[in-house]
């Protein structure tokens, strides 16, 4: 540490660094309903000092009407569809913190957007921790099923191979949110080539660039 550096100047360099080295691009967030994409994209957001945007908050306002009842009156192909263009209009807004629904990143088509504009980030989560989350919550369309718990399996064997594909992945699990801040920070760092070893030294856990 650089004589008369605290650990919050530190952090905030690297932060800035990273904010810096993004440019023009993103950080996507990618992951299952209930992995904290949206809140802890807003923290990321914040310290990054970037607009955060939540694509299905976009989504149900160009609708005019909620997730749940675009999927009811609608259905799933055509929701889809919607999804895949708003994420690609928003991509072209970066910097930001984009929080994506959790099917989206399943779309070929909105993965190559996202490589091509932006840094995909898995927030991985555990069954029980999202089960646990998710039960607090009574939108989740696909989960309206007579077995929850079996559907939300279904769709993490489907899915998470997929979400695999990102570009960093980060473990989401019940701790404070600003360590998870720390960690998707200092993944980004690493990837991004800003404040060497000490960037990478700072992030433990599922951290894969």
């Amino acid at each position: 540490m650089p004589q008369g550096a605290t650990t919050h100047d530190l952090a905030s360099r690297l932060e800035a660094g990273v904010t810096t080295a993004l440019g023009w691009r993103s950080v996507v967030l990618v992951g299952m309903m209930g992995s904290g994409k949206s809140s802890i994209g807003r923290r990321v957001a914040l310290r990054l000092g970037i607009p955060f945007v939540d694509a299905d908050a976009e989504i149900e306002q160009a609708a005019g009407m909620s997730i749940s009842d675009i999927f009811a009156a609608r259905g799933e192909a055509e929701f889809r569809t919607g999804e895949a263009r708003v994420i690609a209009r928003l991509l072209d807004g970066g910097p930001q913190v984009l929080a994506t629904g959790g099917g989206a990143f399943m779309n070929p088509d909105t993965r190559t957007a996202i490589a091509a504009k932006g840094i995909s980030i898995w927030l991985k989560a555990e069954f029980e921790v999202l089960m646990r989350r998710i039960r607090r919550r009574h939108d989740r369309p696909l989960l309206k099923t007579e077995d929850p718990g079996a559907t939300l399996r279904k769709l993490m064997e489907q899915r998470d191979p997929i979400y695999s594909l990102a570009d960093l992945t980060v473990e989401s699990r019940d701790v404070l949110h600003d360590k998870i801040v720390d960690e998707i920070v200092s993944a980004l760092a690493t990837w991004l080539g800003v404040g060497g070893a000490a960037a990478s030294a700072s992030a433990p856990g599922d951290l894969r660039p």
